[in-house]
């Protein structure tokens, strides 16, 4: 009962912070040292993927915040379907916002739930991405196993998160960023690739990129 009572009360917090933070997020100093060079590698790993790909993606973005990412999708030549889910309502509120003022109200689909609790059906997406924030995420395991479940067979999970693996690294998360959002956990690469072997993921190739603020790219397979 305490664990349950705990999550509840981290949940709850979390959700004031990023409501709060949603209104100037955009203009955050995050968004041009890390967030948007995160985005690109995005961009940048899904044509490596899928150069020749002759249908629509279905992407999930997992903690989406304002859709910045799923805008910047919208202004390449990809082929995609975007779904942003946050646990934040502001955030999705500003993600529509956003995707209103660019024409594309009525392609981009923003919900605000759990990672947890997906209101999606089993093996709706070809490709789910996650930046920066799956550190926040108490559960890691029950994530990742919803993302598989989410997932269509041969489906791709991207997620970039902070690097802790190397001493730049561990001063600026699990240092600096952890005593400012006290609850998170930047996972070490072996330690999320193990999470991903553990929920039956596949194929999975890692990438450290950033030197100053160094942050790690995850990208893992659904089995057929």
């Amino acid at each position: 009962m305490g664990d349950i009572n705990q999550w509840h009360r981290w949940k709850a917090n979390a959700q004031e912070e990023f409501n709060r933070w949603a209104e100037t997020y955009d203009q955050s100093i995050l968004n041009r040292l890390l967030f948007r060079r995160c985005y690109m590698k995005f961009i940048e790993l899904i044509l490596r993927y899928y150069p020749d790909n002759n249908r629509p993606l279905r992407l999930l973005d997992v903690g989406c915040g304002t859709g910045t990412f799923i805008a910047m999708l919208a202004e390449t030549k990809l082929e995609v379907h975007p779904f942003g889910l946050d646990m934040a309502e502001q955030m999705c509120r500003f993600g529509m916002e956003k995707a209103s003022a660019i024409g594309l109200a009525k392609i981009i689909h923003f919900i605000n739930a759990d990672s947890e609790h997906m209101p999606f059906d089993e093996s709706s997406f070809d490709i789910i991405t996650c930046s920066n924030s799956f550190h926040h995420y108490p559960h890691q395991d029950l994530v990742l196993q919803e993302m598989y479940r989410v997932l269509k067979p041969s489906g791709r999970l991207m997620i970039i998160d902070g690097y802790v693996d190397n001493v730049i690294g561990w001063f600026i998360f699990d240092f600096c960023v952890a005593k400012v959002e006290e609850s998170v956990h930047h996972c070490r690469a072996s330690e999320l690739k193990s999470k991903l072997i553990q929920a039956n993921y596949v194929n999975i190739d890692q990438e450290k990129f950033g030197y100053w603020v160094p942050v790690l790219s995850t990208i893992a397979q659904k089995q057929d």
